[in-house]
């Protein structure tokens, strides 16, 4: 039997999220119950405005920046990306050919 799909309003998710956030000494399964929520989805939540919280904390990192710094985080950031597409492609490539060795 598949669960029916509840939709929460948001000020429900960031009530539930400062809950978690600020009651340490609470299971999340405690509190997951308490609220009527499945754990899995509060543990979403909370992943959700965890990684939130880390990009607000990295742009306001970023308006601090003189520009010169900024196109030169912003081309490091092309290049990193660039980076590990071919680190990517190399292993499998590299992948590829042990299989063919073995045959």
């Amino acid at each position: 039997m598949v669960a029916k799909r509840r939709n929460f309003p948001d000020e429900f998710k960031r009530d539930a999220v400062d809950l978690v956030r600020f009651s340490k000494d609470r299971p999340l399964t405690d509190i997951a119950r308490g609220l009527g929520v499945h754990l899995e989805t509060l543990r979403k939540w909370v992943r959700e405005d965890a990684a939130r919280r880390a990009h607000a904390s990295a742009d306001e990192a970023d308006a601090d920046m003189t520009s010169s710094e900024q196109e030169e985080l912003r081309r490091l950031r092309r290049e990193n990306a660039r980076l590990k597409e071919d680190n990517e492609i190399l292993r499998k490539a590299a992948a590829y050919f042990a299989r063919e060795t073995t045959r």
